[in-house]
């Protein structure tokens, strides 16, 4: 039995990645984690005055939610899911979660054209599935 990783930041895409990897999880009979990274860079591109302790607060929360909503989705498709909630860089804690997790798979989600939110242009996800690989040795698998 293995375990899947899967990266999710909540939204349309997100259930097509989320139920994914649900789907090979019950297939394969492997352990299912769902991860949301908080990433604060964007606060260094504000002149305005912001706290970035409380953003962090409120980002985690917002975070959290999305996590259980995912174990929810996967709880409502027979499927047991824990999740990770971390915060930095976010393809730095992909792989640094995927390794401390004892992940065998990280399941990434493509962008859809009407999915302009996504963080990764399509080759850069694909580079980044290569690199997470490249760096860990463990399987990472770009769905639609």
């Amino acid at each position: 039995m293995g375990k899947i990783l899967c990266p999710t930041r909540g939204g349309e895409g997100s259930y097509r990645t989320q139920d994914a990897a649900i789907a090979m999880a019950r297939e394969r009979g492997d352990e299912l984690v769902f991860l949301y990274v908080v990433d604060l860079d964007f606060l260094n591109k504000t002149e305005r005055g912001v706290r970035p302790d409380v953003v962090a607060q409120e980002m985690m929360h917002l975070g959290e939610f999305l996590l259980i909503m995912a174990q929810e989705r996967a709880q409502k498709q027979g499927v047991e899911a824990g999740y990770v909630l971390r915060e930095g860089d976010v393809n730095a804690e992909i792989k640094a979660a995927a390794v401390e997790e004892g992940a065998t798979m990280v399941v990434l989600g493509q962008a859809t054209g009407d999915d302009a939110e996504c963080a990764f242009a399509p080759e850069s996800l694909l580079e980044f599935a290569a690199e997470i690989e490249a760096e860990t040795g463990l399987e990472a698998r770009v769905v639609c």
